[in-house]
């Protein structure tokens, strides 16, 4: 772990005592390494207890982090799954390029559903607002199940959204992908289960007990490599709905939406249309954790302009199948 990692994990931890670190002893956990340990055993378990299970792999600091876990879980061979990214067709090109280059490095194989060709055959339409990702659905849940992928590793974590904190980390969902909070299970003790009838499948979550600081702190720990749209550059960006865009083929700017050259980064990567940039001056990781550290907004909140269509825009999805 990097010095500035280091410190920025120990301020945002209680002080213990000298009684409480000689009680721990000297192999006690560190927060990181407890958090590695539950994401390395949900792994673990679902190898065992699956056929067929997927990783949803977008190039997203989440996904990578789960690639790294996955890597880890299995080491010294290979990742026992493939990857499935949803590609909307108006992803930023520095994560796509980042997607493809991880995928050959790790010789891993790379499932893509592609909402372009939905919208081609005419099984999709545009949204006026150009915006693509709530048609990700369709896509995704018929790619599932034309590969009878029977358990789907997703990036979510309870800290990012109402409807993210009630998802249990093996979260049920039926022959349509749909989701039923009657039939999910408690999850005591780690043990979680798996049992599902032909057709339904499970979506598994293990970095559901994860914070976007944590996820920070890991990847400095790990000196894990991310695409640089995460950190501070110069772009041309306009304004909309309180957010900065990148301007794009996918409908921005419009009449009035001045496009200007600012100093930003991203928080969470998506699609371009619904995606917004934050000012930003944090050019390192160190300084990206100082900034996360401060922060009072979540970073869906703050930058995911799909989560803000209605109250319930993230439930409505999961609903339907996508999340």
């Amino acid at each position: 772990m990097t010095t500035a990692a280091a410190a920025t994990e120990d301020a945002s931890q209680p002080e213990r005592t000298p009684a409480a670190q000689e009680a721990e002893g000297p192999y006690a956990l560190s927060h990181l390494d407890a958090l590695e340990s539950e994401a390395v055993h949900i792994f673990r378990e679902v190898a065992g207890e699956f056929e067929r299970p997927v990783i949803l792999f977008s190039g997203g600091k989440d996904s990578i982090v789960m690639l790294r876990l996955a890597l880890k879980a299995f080491a010294p061979a290979a990742v026992p799954f493939s990857l499935l990214h949803v590609d909307t067709g108006h992803n930023f090109p520095e994560v796509i390029e980042y997607r493809d280059r991880v995928v050959a490095a790790h010789r891993l194989r790379l499932h893509v559903a592609s909402v372009q060709d939905y919208i081609d055959r005419g099984v999709l339409k545009e949204r006026p607002d150009g915006t693509r990702n709530p048609l990700q659905t369709l896509p995704l849940t018929e790619k599932i199940a034309a590969e009878r992928f029977d358990a789907v590793f997703g990036g979510g974590r309870r800290d990012e959204e109402k409807a993210r904190a009630k998802e249990r980390v093996f979260s049920l969902r039926d022959e349509f992908s749909q989701w039923d909070p009657r039939r999910q299970r408690p999850e005591l003790w780690q043990l979680y289960n798996g049992r599902h009838a032909p057709g339904e499948h499970v979506r598994v979550f293990p970095l559901s007990n994860w914070t976007e600081l944590d996820v920070w702190q890991y990847i400095a720990r790990e000196g894990i490599e991310l695409p640089e749209i995460y950190f501070a550059h110069e772009r041309p960006v306009f304004l909309r709905g309180g957010m900065w865009l990148t301007a794009g083929d996918w409908g921005g700017p419009k009449d009035g939406e001045d496009v200007e050259t600012r100093r930003v980064r991203y928080r969470t990567v998506g699609d371009m249309s619904c995606t917004g940039a934050v000012d930003s001056d944090a050019s390192t990781l160190e300084a990206v954790i100082a900034e996360i550290a401060a922060s009072r907004l979540t970073e869906r909140g703050a930058t995911r302009a799909d989560d803000k269509l209605s109250e319930a825009a993230m439930e409505d999805r999961k609903r339907e199948g996508y999340f």
